[in-house]
């Protein structure tokens, strides 16, 4: 490991992603982001990387596909405005199967919205923001150190299967100064073959074409079938979570990025006071680990939601649930974090509720 460093989360993302060998970083700024954007074109081109900085958004996207289609480690990123504009060339990029990362630090929103910290993508991350029936994988760090583990790991999973994956965080983590250390990366252990890429052919091999429009119904419906053999692979070998507390737990708070931090305050609260709580961080939102929240639905008497939007992964929730317990939830928008105190009395409540309909019975 390196000597620890103090940095932003945007720049621990930066700084990672030139160590894990991203050969063109193509962006836009747009604030809660444009810290990332500032380290690439000071660190990269000084690092043998390209750093472009396009007229937009929609321009960075495109740039990353043709880097990509090239066979080169190949990045954006950028907040909740930008990323919505990105959606039409995301969908492209996951139909050719290429390889990507993409950070989005989000905003609070609907619209232009605020630059304050927000989840508010959620569904646009994981439910496929652009046309057609394809995934990313989303990576949500809690940290810098995870901000920095998780480019590393987000670079190594999009050459593994030939797809768009991402980090899904917010501003208050890519402004949030941590300390940091970088893990040993040899760069030549993780880098694979690429004979698909468009590199020229002067060994004689025969001619690649990458593209995402195929107008034979047949032919489109086979691509279809290749992705999703494809995503029931990543849903079997790539979930990733995190539980605290929850082997006597009576009641499960679920939450992701920093809500999940938060939680885990109210937790250690409520733990003083004798409520018996637990925690369950999805670190993948997509794949989503819901047999292990399933599971846990068979020990707790119920289960409460935490995020910083109206009720997004909330669905996912009780899609894993699947009716076994009741699912609440507690949410703040608009770029409003919510607060340990305000979680602590959300959960008084529940066990309120649950003794009051114990004693009815």
């Amino acid at each position: 490991m390196s000597k620890k460093l103090l940095m932003k989360g945007n720049e621990a993302i930066a700084e990672a992603a030139i160590r894990a060998g991203v050969q063109g970083y193509y962006g836009y700024p747009i604030t809660p982001q444009s810290e990332l954007l500032e380290y690439m074109s000071s660190e990269l081109p000084k690092r043998g990387g390209a750093f472009v900085q396009a007229e937009s958004e929609v321009a960075a996207i495109n740039m990353v596909y043709g880097a990509s289609g090239a066979g080169a480690r190949t990045m954006t990123s950028t907040s909740g405005p930008g990323f919505s504009l990105m959606q039409e060339a995301i969908s492209y990029i996951a139909c050719a199967e290429l390889p990507c990362f993409l950070v989005n630090v989000m905003r609070g929103g609907p619209g232009l919205g605020t630059i304050q910290p927000s989840q508010g993508d959620y569904f646009q991350a994981v439910k496929g923001g652009g046309h057609g029936d394809y995934k990313m994988i989303v990576l949500a760090p809690n940290s810098v150190q995870e901000m920095a583990d998780f480019t590393y790991l987000g670079f190594d999973l999009a050459d593994k299967y030939r797809t768009p994956t991402m980090i899904l965080t917010d501003g208050a983590l890519g402004q949030m100064m941590e300390s940091v250390q970088f893990p040993e990366y040899n760069l030549d252990e993780h880098l694979v073959d690429k004979p698909w890429a468009t590199t020229g052919r002067e060994n004689g091999r025969k001619q690649n074409v990458i593209t995402s429009l195929h107008l034979q119904s047949e032919q489109m419906e086979q691509i279809n079938l290749k992705l999703q053999k494809k995503y029931r692979e990543i849903e079997k070998n790539e979930v990733r979570y995190e539980t605290i507390e929850t082997e006597d737990a009576d009641f499960l708070i679920v939450a992701f990025g920093l809500s999940s931090r938060v939680c885990h305050k109210a937790l250690e609260l409520a733990r003083e006071e004798g409520l018996k709580v637990g925690l369950l961080r999805p670190i993948t939102l997509y794949p989503y680990p819901y047999d292990i929240l399933n599971k846990l639905a068979d020990q707790v008497k119920g289960m409460l939601v935490v995020e910083m939007n109206a009720g997004q992964m909330l669905e996912d929730v009780k899609l894993a649930v699947n009716g076994k317990v009741s699912v609440d939830f507690y949410g703040r928008m608009g770029g409003m974090i919510p607060q340990p105190d305000a979680i602590l009395s959300k959960i008084r409540e529940l066990y309120s509720a649950h003794t009051k309909t114990k004693m009815e019975v």
